[in-house]
């Protein structure tokens, strides 16, 4: 059997935890290239998870949000958090399964940038036995991962999602339709409460007001698209854009790049 239990097509989905329970070290590696449109449903398992693509755009959802995932960026699922992944384009996925008892794992999901060191620890490890990873070298590479996870930064892509029924059903259809410009008087008469206490709760239970939350949701809809090379014109109108140029203000200052140039900076070409 091969070390990184790498497969052409997904395994079904209780093989791979009968796999990933019975490794024998504290890291399981798992290689599986996933067609566009793959979705995964939602699911858990009772090892963390670090989620790296090495081509392709999917989306991760959590009870706790939402995270779009570039190419050369990793997601980090802690262990038991139930979790979908969505593939928006062939996704060449690697994926480290950590056993939760390693000690210092980050306790909340979110994207991490891979730096040139991280993305060879993930790959060695890739190609490593799960028994190897418990002693040795195998443990020293273990411990550095470990060391660049918790040094990463931890980047703009994330979707916070509320608790609350009411702002649940905002969400939902704000990030069905990214052009929907409702305001929260609107959405108030809608969902029965009023634009003050909606505010109040989007900011208590997101980290982010009204108007926030909807920009991010906009520019999290723009990414498999770009990914796709859709033209910039095109992709800013798709998600509710006046204007381009506005588009790209907003998205460079969230993302420090512009849209055009965000899928060919240096080790994000598939």
């Amino acid at each position: 059997m091969p070390h990184t239990l790498a497969h052409t097509l997904p395994l079904p989905r209780e093989a791979l935890q009968r796999r990933i329970e019975s490794a024998s070290g504290p890291v399981q590696p798992y290689a599986c290239d996933y067609p566009a449109g793959w979705d995964t449903g939602r699911h858990h398992h009772a090892r963390a998870q670090l989620v790296f693509a090495t081509q392709g755009v999917m989306t991760v959802s959590t009870p706790a949000g939402w995270w779009v995932v570039p190419p050369q960026l990793a997601v980090w699922i802690p262990a038991h958090m139930e979790h979908a992944l969505l593939m928006h384009r062939a996704v060449k996925l690697r994926t480290l399964y950590l056993d939760e008892r390693l000690p210092g794992l980050p306790t909340q999901p979110r994207v991490v940038n891979v730096s040139p060191l991280l993305r060879e620890l993930i790959l060695r490890l890739m190609a490593l036995p799960a028994e190897a990873t418990d002693q040795g070298a195998g443990a020293r590479l273990v411990a550095v991962l470990l060391d660049e996870l918790h040094e990463g930064p931890t980047l703009p892509l994330h979707l916070p999602e509320p608790d609350d029924p009411a702002l649940q059903r905002i969400c939902t259809a704000l990030r069905d339709d990214p052009t929907n410009r409702d305001d929260l008087t609107t959405w108030g008469q809608t969902v029965g409460a009023s634009p003050r206490t909606l505010a109040r709760r989007f900011l208590a239970q997101t980290g982010m007001g009204f108007a926030a939350w909807r920009q991010q949701a906009r520019l999290l809809a723009a990414l498999p698209m770009l990914a796709e090379g859709r033209a910039v014109t095109a992709v800013a109108q798709d998600v509710g854009y006046d204007s381009p140029s506005a588009f790209i203000a907003a998205f460079r200052r969230s993302l420090g790049v512009s849209p055009g140039r965000y899928f060919t900076r240096p080790g994000c070409r598939d």
